[in-house]
């Protein structure tokens, strides 16, 4: 069985937020479509034009809704992929080394090469985040985009996995959460942040950031700079708009 390595100081991983993931699936899409390219073997597709379609995915999103104890239930959209565990399960019941915790960062690794698909780190994977890809007959999961993060070759604003640099919404944080003054460790702190299931032991790495309520009215009415007029001396589009509809039928005079 492969042994898992001390802690590392850096450790590399996501922060999801909850609140503001819309479920578009444009982390799925650019995941799928990186991955297919690039690291490993590529992420197949059976029977995906017919009636019963499968594929392999490293990130999948589903939805569920969610009844709060007071107020409205609300619709959360859920980002799952692998969770980079400090203490991954998935790693230590790999019976040939295939499956890996990097020392320098923490990113759980598997090295396709070695791997004989028996599916054991799924089975030890507690949040379903492998998937044994049934073309290849390998396991597969997040990388968080190794081969992005690290790649000189790209302008820095892409050195950063491909579902947080698709994200519309801005809803997926990247960087070290071992380090408490980096910017996703200060997110978690300041938004309650917290584990997935963590009576499972696991310590994952990558954090949730919880949904807000969404029946509290805020403070100020958001759209009130639109609504006000741009002009009050009857100059300008304001008044030239004034004019125009003042000379339509039923128009004010």
């Amino acid at each position: 069985m492969t042994q898992l390595p001390p802690p590392s100081a850096k450790k590399l991983g996501l922060v999801i937020d909850l609140d503001t993931c819309v479920g578009c699936h444009a982390c799925v899409v650019s995941c799928k479509g990186w991955n297919t390219e690039n690291y490993g073997a590529p992420l197949s597709d059976q029977n995906a034009y017919g009636a019963d379609p499968s594929g392999t995915f490293l990130n999948r999103v589903h939805s569920y809704e969610v009844q709060p104890a007071q107020g409205e239930a609300q619709l959360i959209h859920f980002p799952k992929s692998c969770l980079h565990c400090e203490d991954a399960p998935c790693v230590t019941v790999c019976p040939t080394g295939a499956s890996y915790k990097r020392v320098e960062d923490g990113i759980v690794l598997v090295n396709e090469s070695d791997c004989i698909g028996c599916g054991l780190c799924a089975w030890a994977c507690p949040y379903g985040a492998r998937e044994l890809d049934a073309k290849e007959g390998v396991m597969k999961k997040c990388t968080l985009c190794v081969d992005r993060i690290y790649n000189e070759n790209l302008p820095e604003e892409d050195r950063q996995p491909a579902c947080v640099r698709t994200c519309p919404a801005g809803a997926r944080h990247f960087g070290d959460l071992g380090d408490e003054d980096s910017d996703v460790s200060k997110l978690v702190a300041e938004r309650g942040g917290f584990d997935l299931m963590p009576e499972q032991g696991t310590k994952p790495v990558n954090k949730y950031l919880p949904p807000r309520p969404k029946d509290v009215m805020p403070e100020f009415d958001v759209l009130a700079p639109y609504l006000e007029p741009i002009a009050s001396d009857g100059k300008g589009f304001v008044g030239w708009l004034d004019k125009a509809l003042s000379s339509l039928p039923g128009g004010a005079k």
